[in-house]
């Protein structure tokens, strides 16, 4: 996940703090719940702070930026794919059309992410230079 070890340590610090900021909520009703809540926060804060200055080891990347209607397209395909497949559970009681509403919903979800998104990430590839 990390390129460098200061990125890692400042990862690993993040993944902590929201499991530190989870276990608070859950035990939101005593003194310890609340403390943790505090900690955690303060510790994601603090790792998103320390994280935007850590300088990227890759250097100034050769792409052009991607369409970002494209993105939006493929972003939004497959949101409504999700919810045809969430919604579809309430607008029918029989088990064959819920089966086939999360079908189509899940058809629509891919099509979003395996063929949308790729052409919109593909049109500046760097081997198409």
């Amino acid at each position: 996940m990390a390129a460098n070890k200061s990125q890692g340590s400042y990862y690993t610090l993040s993944l902590v703090a929201f499991t530190v900021l989870c276990a608070g909520v859950y035990e939101w009703s005593g003194g310890m719940g609340k403390l943790m809540v505090l900690v955690g926060a303060a510790g994601i804060i603090g790792s998103l702070f320390a994280m935007k200055g850590v300088k990227p080891l890759e250097g100034k990347v050769a792409l052009k930026s991607s369409p970002f209607a494209m993105k939006m397209v493929g972003a939004a395909c497959s949101l409504v794919g999700w919810v045809i497949t969430l919604f579809g559970m309430h607008l029918t009681a029989s088990t064959a059309g819920r089966i086939t509403l999360a079908l189509v919903g899940i058809a629509v979800s891919l099509f979003g992410i395996l063929v949308v998104l790729p052409a919109a990430f593909n049109k500046n590839a760097i081997w198409k230079t």
